[in-house]
């Protein structure tokens, strides 16, 4: 082959960067600012500037050498994908890096990278006063000589949650809703105490807000060495009040729902006169840990277990993502992968009435595990795996629970197909997150049981429901799923998730031939990224 042809087909081929990109789709995140005062929209300035401080700390937490990367860096390609990841780390890959050679540690910026946790334990069993601060979900350990020290956030990420707090106060000032200008005032002290108790319960409180923010460290995907540390995250957020309002319907079934979990009495606490508000909402900006990997197109908050007895928990959805991934991947995804009269039941309809429910059911379920007639944190007895099993817990059940919801008459029965055929449209989106990204774990096992059952059919190629199998193949996973949390037996949640862990060759084969489409959302918004 002549040189000039060889450098012309080198010149043409897409670099491994651009191979890389090429699975997130670029979107504009439009929002409807209609009706937004002038004190509104200074607000929201000033919301993103808080939102913007504590991507920084994310970065950090996520992978503290990456920043100097992405400031440095005259690659644009390479600069896009640090952003979309939040590191060197690519999620759709095993977090394995696509710049240098350096694996990424289980416990990412959260622990010493050659920290195990085998040695945490020993050290723990040996220092048992200790625990607290190393099992906080607020700190970070450090080494000190041959001691293990947990430093509270407060004090490793104050020069960036302090700017944040004055931005909260600043906010509230500005704000026209005192109730919400309160909760500002709250949220802005819990940066500086890393205790969110008393404005997560204000945050509850907020009686229909124009606007609202998700600003704290509250999700622990990062963590997988003990499973319990925190990443801040935040969204800005303005209300649709139509959306909001038709949901909110479904609200007073909740405790219903909860009741008729297959699950024994003791471990589903009642959950009669606790709060569940759902807002439907545009998100003009999102950082940490809503912003980098996973788009996510609802939320479920707080997690502090505490706050679910004594309050509930709020369900957010986030409309012009979630209309966004419906259009650009979900119905291309079911238009190649599944029986055309499958295809046809996945909406956006059935897609928002399953992930409302994937919200709701979230909340639904033990509060805590029970441990020798004790009560333990979920999270710290089942470990690393909790984020996948909740994920799981949130599907299965949120599914049980839409057909609780068709037997009153809530639901129709279509729209109960629509909600069966939306999820399995979606479970072959995730999937193809690969199993180092929590929600794909999950929806690796669900599927494999759901096909085991037969409630999942292959049929020449392609996948579809088997409406009359599937209500009861999702009982029986929710009980199974609901009593590993209910029990806080990690052992049992290992094995479960291992007996399904393989992809069946043909899904693997299904998911290659969809890689023209693309994996999730790689958002645009009006205001700035910032990586300082």
């Amino acid at each position: 082959m002549k040189p000039l042809l060889v450098l012309a087909l080198l010149l043409a081929a897409p670099s491994d960067l651009d191979m890389r990109l090429a699975r997130w789709r670029t979107v504009e995140m439009p929002y409807q600012a209609a009706g937004l005062s002038t004190n509104d929209r200074q607000t929201i300035a000033k919301l993103v500037e808080a939102c913007q401080y504590l991507d920084q700390i994310f970065w950090r937490q996520s992978d503290p050498q990456a920043v100097q990367l992405y400031r440095s860096t005259n690659q644009p390609a390479l600069r896009r994908l640090l952003m979309i990841h939040g590191g060197r780390f690519d999620l759709l890959d095993g977090n394995r890096p696509f710049t240098g050679t350096e694996s990424a540690p289980p416990g990412r910026g959260f622990y010493p990278s050659d920290l195990t946790a085998a040695e945490i334990e020993r050290y723990v069993k040996e220092h048992p006063s200790k625990k607290e601060e190393i099992y906080s979900p607020y700190t970070v350990v450090r080494r000190r000589g041959s001691e293990l020290d947990g430093i509270p956030y407060r004090q490793e990420y104050r020069a960036f949650l302090a700017p944040a707090a004055l931005a909260l106060r600043q906010a509230a000032a500005l704000s026209a809703d005192p109730q919400f200008a309160n909760f500002l005032r709250l949220r802005s002290a819990a940066l500086l105490s890393d205790d969110y108790y008393a404005s997560d319960l204000a945050w509850l409180e907020l009686k229909d807000p124009r606007i609202d923010v998700i600003l704290a460290p509250y999700e622990s995907y990062l963590d997988d060495l003990l499973g319990v540390k925190t990443s801040y995250g935040a969204a800005v957020l303005i209300r649709d009040d139509a959306e909001s309002r038709r949901l909110a319907v479904w609200e007073r079934y909740i405790p219903d729902l909860q009741d008729a979990l297959p699950l024994a009495a003791e471990d589903r606490p009642s959950k009669r006169g606790l709060a569940s508000p759902m807002e439907v909402v545009d998100s003009p900006f999102r950082s940490g840990d809503l912003r980098h990997g996973y788009q996510a197109v609802a939320d479920n908050l707080p997690n502090d277990p505490r706050i679910h007895e004594r309050k509930g928990s709020k369900k957010i959805f986030f409309k012009n993502f979630l209309e966004a991934r419906v259009n650009f991947v979900i119905l291309p995804i079911a238009r190649r992968l599944m029986r055309p009269q499958d295809a046809a039941l996945a909406t956006a309809e059935g897609y928002l009435d399953e992930s409302v429910m994937h919200e709701i059911a979230h909340g639904l379920g033990p509060a805590y595990a029970r441990r020798n007639g004790e009560r333990v944190d979920i999270r710290e007895a089942i470990g690393p795996l909790y984020s996948g099993l909740e994920e799981a817990k949130a599907d299965t059940v949120g599914l049980f629970a839409l057909e609780r919801l068709a037997q009153r008459g809530a639901v129709s029965p279509a729209g109960l197909r629509e909600g069966y055929a939306s999820h399995v449209a979606d479970l072959l989106r995730a999937l193809r997150f690969g199993t180092a990204e929590a929600h794909s774990v999950s929806e690796l096992m669900q599927f494999n049981y759901l096909l085991s059952r037969h409630a999942i059919v292959s049929e020449a190629g392609r996948y579809g429901v088997d409406y009359q199998r599937m209500p009861a193949a999702l009982a029986a996973l929710s009980k199974e799923l609901l009593e590993i949390e209910a029990t806080g037996d990690s052992a049992r949640a290992q094995r479960w998730f291992h007996q399904y862990s393989a992809v069946p060759p043909a899904l693997e084969q299904a998911l290659h031939s969809i890689d023209d489409i693309p994996v999730d959302l790689d958002p645009v918004f009006s205001f700035p990224d910032k990586v300082e």
